[in-house]
């Protein structure tokens, strides 16, 4: 039987071109050896054992006293009142903040310069200069009037009633915020693309409506981040009301290590780890705003932790399998 013009004829017994191929699929591919990534691992690993063996037995750190302390009413109560202080502080901050990265990207030259030295007179000066100030304003002010300008008082009252502790760690840490989230607030505006602006304005939609429909949804992106270590900073920021008569978290461990002495190391470690209990918190609060802002800018949303934790035993599940069948 005679073959086509141009056929190619295989001779009984010879190779086949994807012989070759087929015979390279079949080896086992093995991973490339990194020893530099294991030794590095162990150190780690040695290091940590060292650290958490020495933090489990060294008895200097009195953990039964810890576990006496870390739920003791006066305890509690100094954490609600920090809790208080960084809820206010963190919402009155943000709202100025965004008033003032709006005068700072506003067409006034004069709402921009004051914008402008607000924020930097207020990143000069240390939150603890300002607390104190404020603490001690009702000896410069003794009374604060609403009028007319140069004019005639409607009415007036009594600064140092109004002013209390809680009044004044809630103000000298909003003004102090307000001016960081300001910042925060202008570099996201800033990020977002020319042509989303010109888009929306071609449309002809209004100025308010550009910017709470368009403009701001995209910028809190990349606000979110940014500010929330400015609210982990705040928490933290939060020890400092101590000095203006207010018992907070830290506070009250301060008045407690005063009366009890011997105490002092156990109620440091009882304010460290509820401090890392509140900046875990928001962190996890984080990061699914974070991926709720992220639909329908990426392919595929971040996988959350749980979903990372399935992925990486199904990969884990799927390599034994392979070396148990070599």
């Amino acid at each position: 039987m005679s073959e086509p013009p141009g056929a190619t004829v295989t001779l009984p017994g010879a190779p086949t071109a994807d012989q070759p191929f087929k015979a390279l699929t079949a080896q086992r591919v093995l991973p490339l050896r990194r020893p530099g990534r294991w030794i590095a691992t162990a150190v780690v690993l040695v290091l940590v054992a060292q650290f958490v063996h020495g933090l489990v037995s060294n008895p200097f750190y009195q953990w039964d006293r810890w576990g006496y302390w870390f739920l003791r009413p006066t305890i509690l109560d100094g954490l609600l009142i920090t809790l208080q202080v960084a809820a206010y502080s963190a919402v009155l901050g943000l709202i100025g903040g965004i008033v003032l990265a709006l005068a700072r990207l506003s067409r006034s030259p004069v709402l921009r310069a004051v914008s402008w030295t607000y924020v930097w007179a207020l990143r000069s000066i240390p939150l603890i200069v300002v607390l104190i100030f404020l603490y001690n304003f009702s000896a410069l002010y003794k009374t604060l009037s609403v009028g007319i300008p140069f004019g005639p008082a409607f009415f007036s009252f009594d600064e140092s009633k109004l002013a209390t502790d809680m009044v004044v760690a809630v103000v000298g840490l909003s003004l102090n915020e307000a001016a960081y989230a300001a910042e925060v607030v202008r570099g996201g505006i800033l990020s977002v693309d020319q042509g989303q602006h010109e888009a929306a304005a071609a449309l002809g939609l209004p100025k308010g409506y550009q910017f709470r429909r368009i403009v701001f949804p995209q910028a809190l992106r990349s606000i979110i981040p940014n500010y929330v270590n400015q609210l982990i900073g705040l928490i933290k920021g939060t020890s400092l009301v101590f000095y203006v008569s207010l018992l907070d978290l830290f506070g009250s461990a301060q008045t407690m290590g005063s009366t009890y002495p011997g105490d002092i190391v156990p109620l440091l470690l009882v304010v460290t780890v509820w401090y890392l209990i509140l900046t875990s918190v928001v962190s996890v609060i984080q990061f699914y705003v974070e991926r709720h802002y992220a639909r329908g800018a990426t392919r595929g949303l971040p996988p959350t932790p749980l979903q990372k934790l399935r992925t990486g035993l199904t990969d884990l599940r799927a390599r034994i399998r392979r070396e148990a069948a070599v």
